[in-house]
């Protein structure tokens, strides 16, 4: 598949459409059940819905290992099992891109091997 496809409009729909049931019932069971900063939960929520377009490698190259521990729950979840290591969009990420080329995928993640911009998201 040609990079430019795997991302229309379309095929976004297509997964979330596919998600829907099970991203709405872990986020209302997390909202309903959350006690403590409006800021967590909002950016635990934000990673549940761009978990399965990312992957969860890319949610690990974003966020620290605590704050994924963190997210995980808040939301009654774990990343590696509800998001596959790669989705679509995984290859706008920076850091994903970054850690292709390096090759040590779990150094960058530990701190071990700095990458700058491993946070940025590509066109």
């Amino acid at each position: 598949m040609v990079q430019s496809e795997r991302n229309t409009v379309e095929s976004i729909t297509r997964v979330i459409a596919a998600k829907r049931g099970d991203l709405e019932k872990i986020e209302a069971r997390a909202i309903v059940n959350f006690k403590g900063s409006f800021n967590d939960l909002e950016s635990a929520l934000g990673m549940l819905r761009l978990g399965h377009h990312f992957g969860w490698k890319v949610v690990h190259l974003v966020h620290s290992k605590a704050t994924v521990r963190k997210y995980e729950e808040i939301l009654g979840i774990k990343v590696r099992e509800l998001f596959e290591p790669e989705a679509r969009s995984s290859y706008r990420s920076k850091g994903f891109e970054l850690s292709l080329a390096v090759g040590n995928f779990w150094k960058i993640v530990s701190g071990a091997i700095k990458l700058e911009k491993r946070r940025d998201i590509n066109r």
